[in-house]
């Protein structure tokens, strides 16, 4: 059945292509289409479908006889990731569509995590713009660029809730809280997806990861032991997961670790009882990376083993561990798995196909000319500019340090000022570095001819050399030069001297964040603090631009640092620094993790449920048989929902519409927000909950809303949210979703710390 035969049956069971375009695919036609084509399917080719594979050496190689093109001219090849090129993507969609007996498409994906070539923040720093406007927008363009580049699937959105700041994945999701997370989410799914699930032209699959609990690893080691209760899963790990789900995903990756003792890969509780019986997903769940194969290392046997278990549990594709492929026809002969088992996961890999449109236009993604056009054009290094900008978090900002003149004389020191690769962030896999300017190109480019301009490295990333080359070169990254530690110091000390104000680059470069990085340190750097320390001793304005995919700890900078601000990444990094530190535009970033004082307080976040000798955050004095620290002040040095401005913003107390509330009523709340300053700037107002008597005990507060609101110097507004029986409801022990009765604490104000309270009654 080749191509031409393929794409008769879908034109003829969609009516016409230009009808198809315009509507829904009808289910039954689906099934249709789907089971004639598997009656036909001999059992190598269904199980080929199950099975994915990286292109590995294609890129340089020959399709026809790269391993790769090979199995997709058998038949054997379901699905082929992380090729940047789109002639080669094309000539091996031809291999699999005219080659193979079936000519089934492949479906192509890569990591387009935070963008392809035009990168925004990593997703961390996507949040912290707390603009879902800008989020969607993200995902949009960065599918735009995939799909016309040949790229079909993306292995993203990441929602894991990551509550442990050494866990180095935290770059990728959305931080601590699961209100947050699943607004992200959902943002994600729909910028990623388009109408393209739903037979449109635009957009490409998401895929929702690490299905379940991988933020949750113990002591923030990737890829540890993640163990917990359902009450906890259901209430704050699982809605992100959900609200992706309910906005559309097409797929869902499982995680690597347990659940209830289970690898998460073979847990049909957890990829059948809850993902599609709870939720109603219809989905492709995939595995991650040879996760089938890594089932043994949890003892639960060998490859043929847990292929059959992973089968049966849900999982529906195997990505690289080649189990499904080499020992499912093995397991269907001794009767472990079904011929059922084998047909219901080929099915849903075909419909996957089915509703991207590939079986209508097996070339619908990849295109030169549009990829051209497209990828890293003016247009969405704009609106990258402009995200990335929000994406930014002015901690401190002592005697009005920033926004700075351009003027005078300006040094630019730290490890970070000249890199191209690492000014993306980590999981940058399709990024394009000779197109990106460096910190030391965009400042100048900005103070050309209005100020002078002093850059030095100053300082190694780290004291161990070996590490700091394998962090970057182990990545694919232009390693950061190692440097003589003395002679570096002293000529960032000469050019600090001559300088009016210090601007230092520091943190974490690309791949000291994301998958395989977790930290037991979360202070800067040795060799960092060295030279921050210098500069700060010689008595100059300095700024600290905390480059970081994590909360770290800044209690030092905190206090000896007159600015702080967190940096994100994102290949328009250099220019929108500018456009704040200059101050055209204001810092408007909240974090959405908390950031502690010390290492030792991890995991740390917000939302936590109360102790009977809780201590009040903040409290510096050690009490006796309290809840608190011997060493350290008690809670975040910067709360989650923390951000200042240019300006300053005071809240009214807050108004209720009514101090009483029936089940299925609401409540207004409202606060009067006043800029204070002397310019316009934007603040995050944001809505907690506290659910003062319940059947269970419940977190502190929760965030349940919040707005973006930009008022000019000396303005003031109402700021209005709704408070539904949705916003209080919660998984009971039972795990039944409810509202109880009872008083509940309604909190407005501009982080998790600093709130206005007023409480009403449900009845």
């Amino acid at each position: 059945m080749k191509k031409e035969v393929l794409m008769a049956m879908a034109a003829g069971l969609l009516l016409s292509v230009s009808v198809c375009a315009q509507r829904l695919p009808s289910s039954d036609e689906m099934n249709h289409f789907v089971t004639t084509l598997m009656s036909r399917m001999t059992l190598d080719e269904k199980l080929g479908q199950l099975h994915q594979l990286p292109g590995g050496n294609i890129v340089t190689g020959s399709p026809q006889t790269s391993p790769v093109g090979k199995l997709a001219m058998e038949g054997k090849l379901g699905s082929v990731f992380n090729i940047k090129d789109v002639e080669q993507i094309v000539a091996l969609q031809h291999l699999a569509v005219e080659k193979s007996r079936l000519g089934i498409p492949l479906l192509v994906a890569m990591d387009v995590i935070h963008g392809y070539e035009t990168v925004f923040p990593v997703p961390l720093g996507l949040s912290c713009t707390w603009d879902m406007e800008a989020v969607e927008r993200s995902a949009q363009i960065a599918a735009a660029e995939a799909a016309a580049n040949g790229v079909a699937w993306t292995f993203s959105p990441m929602v894991d809730i990551a509550l442990d700041s050494r866990w180095g994945r935290q770059a990728e999701g959305a931080g601590e809280d699961p209100y947050m997370g699943s607004q992200v989410a959902a943002a994600m799914v729909r910028g990623y997806q388009g109408n393209v699930m739903n037979g449109g032209k635009d957009g490409i699959m998401a895929c929702v990861k690490h299905f379940a609990l991988y933020g949750a690893a113990e002591a923030g080691l990737d890829y540890n032991t993640a163990d917990m209760s359902r009450l906890r899963m259901y209430n704050q790990y699982f809605p992100p997961y959900k609200a992706a789900v309910e906005a559309g995903a097409g797929s869902i990756m499982s995680s690597f670790n347990i659940v209830d003792g289970v690898p998460a890969t073979a847990n049909k509780w957890l990829l059948t009882d809850v993902l599609r019986r709870q939720w109603g997903f219809c989905g492709m769940v995939v595995t991650d990376y040879a996760s089938i194969g890594e089932m043994k290392n949890h003892g639960l046997g060998g490859l043929k083993e847990s292929a059959a278990q992973a089968l049966k549990a849900g999982t529906d594709m195997d990505m690289c561990a080649n189990g499904f492929l080499s020992t499912l026809k093995q397991s269907l002969d001794e009767g472990t798995v079904t011929m059922a088992d084998i047909d219901q996961a080929c099915r849903r890999v075909l419909e996957a196909k089915y509703r991207l449109g590939l079986f209508q236009n097996p070339y619908k993604f990849g295109d030169v000319k549009t990829a051209k056009k497209l990828t890293y054009c003016k247009e969405h290094r704009e609106a990258a500019r402009r995200i990335t900008a929000e994406s930014f978090v002015l901690l401190k900002n002592a005697n009005g340090v920033l926004p700075l003149k351009k003027q005078g004389t300006i040094a630019l020191i730290g490890p970070l000022i000249d890199t191209h690769t690492d000014i993306t962030g980590s999981w940058a896999v399709a990024q394009a570095p000779e197109k990106y300017k460096s910190l030391r190109e965009g400042f100048a480019e900005a103070l050309k001819g209005k100020a002078k301009l002093l850059c030095a490295q100053g300082c190694n990333l780290m004291d161990n050399a070996q590490t700091q080359r394998t962090v970057g070169k182990g990545h694919g990254n232009e390693p950061i030069p190692f440097v003589d530690a003395d002679a570096a110091l002293a000529e960032a000390i000469s050019m600090a001297r001559e300088a009016d104000v210090v601007v230092c680059a520091m943190g974490e470069c690309a791949w000291m964040n994301g998958e395989g990085t977790s930290r037991t340190d979360l202070e800067l750097y040795a060799p960092q603090r060295r030279l921050l320390e210098a500069v700060a001793e010689l008595g100059k304005p300095v700024v600290l631009l905390n480059f970081a995919g994590r909360a770290t700890v800044l209690t030092w900078e905190a206090a000896h640092i007159p600015a702080i601000m967190n940096v994100w990444y994102g290949s328009e990094c250099a220019d929108a620094l500018c456009d704040v530190l200059f101050g055209d535009v204001s810092p408007s970033g909240h974090l959405t993790v908390s950031m502690p004082r010390a290492t030792g307080q991890e995991p740390l976040y917000y939302n936590r449920l109360p102790s009977g000798r809780y201590v009040q955050d903040g409290e510096a004095d050690y009490k006796v048989f309290t809840g608190n620290y011997l060493d350290a002040t008690s809670g975040a040095l910067y709360p989650f929902g923390y951000g200042l401005t240019y300006s300053s913003f005071a809240y009214s107390d807050v108004r209720l519409s009514s101090s009483r509330m029936s089940a299925d009523g609401t409540v207004t709340a409202s606060v009067t927000l006043t800029n204070t300053g002397q310019r316009e700037a934007t603040e995050v107002v944001q809505l907690y909950i506290h659910d003062k008597v319940a059947s269970i005990s419940r977190p502190i507060k929760e965030l349940k809303d919040f707005q973006r609101v930009t008022l000019k110097a000396g303005e003031s507004r109402e700021v209005k949210f709704t408070v539904t029986p949705d916003k209080l409801k919660f998984y009971n022990y039972e795990l039944q979703y409810v509202l109880e009765p009872g008083e509940f604490d309604v909190m407005i104000g501009g982080n998790s710390r600093e709130l206005k309270t007023a409480t009403f009654r449900v009845e």
